[in-house]
């Protein structure tokens, strides 16, 4: 597992998904990918989701915030973290 801090974690996730605006991943494809502690990884996702860089789909899923729904595939809306209200 990587040590480092939570501000480069954070800006690690931040530059995958700026290279790749279509990624969707789910926590754990997110742990693997980045090679995270389950506690890293949740804070540097739930940062991102708090500061509406990402966001998630119905099923789980982490997206960059500015995808349209059309290219997140047929029925995943994104919710927000708390109350599943989509957006």
């Amino acid at each position: 597992m990587r040590l480092m801090p939570i501000q480069d974690a954070i800006e690690l996730i931040q530059m995958e998904y700026a290279e790749m605006p279509e990624l969707r991943l789910t926590f754990s494809q997110a742990r693997r990918l980045w090679n995270f502690s389950e506690e890293l990884c949740e804070r540097a996702l739930t940062e991102l989701l708090g500061s509406g860089f990402l966001g998630r789909t119905a099923d789980g899923s982490f997206v960059r915030r500015h995808t349209s729904r059309s290219s997140i595939g047929a029925g995943a809306l994104l919710v927000r973290e708390s109350g599943g209200a989509t957006i």
